[in-house]
């Protein structure tokens, strides 16, 4: 019966080819007299993006067919015959809901992605094209072992795109993008989402379009390269940095809040912590402008290929007890410069945009 409506599944994102099984059913308590409630993980890969299928743990409330037909669309599927079971009910039992869970989905391929669009939302035609180019940009930074190809998925309003999160919508709110990693792969595999805010892309010019994707996507081909002990201004500053990298556009046009603040006299002291980039963080925009000058700072001192290096060997490093010093000992090695001289180097780089 599961394995029938799991084939239903690849329909419901059109053209987009998708293999669906359910895995590890049991049964639970009795739902009524003719009915049985059961969990069940559903795996789903679309194939040519995902290398592992993305696992969703599913609630599933099943009913006898006692009239003995059962179709195998809309939500249901069995065999013929008095005894029969149908699926009443799906739902997601933990983690976020899949994005058909939200409403009828629609794909739109590209030449190096895939948009999952809910119907009724924006067309996603635009990001197709904006996703892209945003592929070729990073590879012509970060070379060619990462996947090369974007799986994005837009939703229809700011409040999904935060159930998809797990957020709250508040939390969320001017956040065009994020990239998540799909639940259920192996860790540092490539199986990742960019899931995309309608509202806040709404807001955004073309050239904003552009920066968010391609931001989105360096996080994608550096996903194998960035681990837990990678500071946020270095992953968000790489990300930022390939998305302005030849754009022409001037430090202050770049990073137009961190500049108003310096000409106020509000300056940092230091790198921006992890803390600050949190959805809905007091000065967030500030902390990814720091993080994209101090990334600007590395390469435009030391080269493009030795800012990837370095971004590489934080990853093969692993941790020390102090992150700070650990880090200090790894920018000598690399780039011939302590923490606190590096820091000292990027204070007068803020300092620079209130000129």
């Amino acid at each position: 019966m599961l394995a029938e409506r799991a084939r239903t599944l690849p329909t419901r994102s059109g053209p987009a080819e998708a293999v669906a099984e359910y895995r590890n059913l049991v049964l639970g308590a009795a739902a009524g007299p003719d009915g049985l409630t059961a969990a069940a993980d559903l795996a789903v890969r679309i194939t040519g993006y995902d290398e592992y299928p993305v696992v969703h743990p599913r609630r599933i409330t099943l009913v006898r067919d006692r009239l003995g037909a059962v179709g195998g669309g809309g939500g249901e599927a069995g065999g013929r015959g008095e005894g029969g079971w149908r699926v009443e009910r799906e739902e997601a039992a933990s983690g976020p809901p899949a994005l058909w869970d939200l409403g009828t989905v629609r794909s739109a391929p590209g030449a190096h992605c895939l948009v999952l669009a809910l119907a009724g939302g924006p067309d996603p035609a635009e990001l197709v094209t904006v996703a892209d180019r945003a592929v070729p940009a990073v590879s012509e930074v970060w070379g060619s072992a990462w996947a090369g190809r974007l799986l994005l998925e837009l939703t229809t309003t700011e409040a999904e795109f935060a159930r998809l999160l797990e957020g709250d919508p508040a939390g969320w709110a001017g956040m065009a993008a994020v990239t998540v990693a799909a639940p259920g792969a192996p860790r540092r595999t490539p199986a990742d989402r960019v899931t995309v805010n309608p509202e806040a892309w709404g807001r955004l010019s073309g050239f904003g379009r552009q920066v968010v994707v391609t931001h989105e996507a360096t996080h994608v081909a550096t996903r194998a390269d960035t681990r837990a002990w990678t500071p946020l201004w270095l992953s968000e500053g790489v990300a930022d940095w390939t998305a302005y990298r030849g754009s022409g556009r001037s430090p202050q046009q770049i990073a137009p809040e961190l500049a108003r603040d310096v000409a106020a006299g509000r300056l940092p002291t230091a790198l921006p912590a992890d803390g600050a980039f949190a959805a809905g963080a007091d000065g967030i925009a500030q902390a990814y402008e720091q993080a994209w000058l101090a990334c600007e700072l590395l390469a435009r001192r030391y080269g493009a290929d030795r800012l990837v290096a370095f971004y590489r060997a934080v990853a093969a490093a692993g941790p020390g007890e102090d992150r700070e010093r650990w880090l200090d000992g790894l920018l000598r090695s690399e780039l011939g410069v302590g923490l606190d001289g590096f820091t000292r180097l990027w204070l007068d780089e803020v300092a620079a945009l209130g000129r």
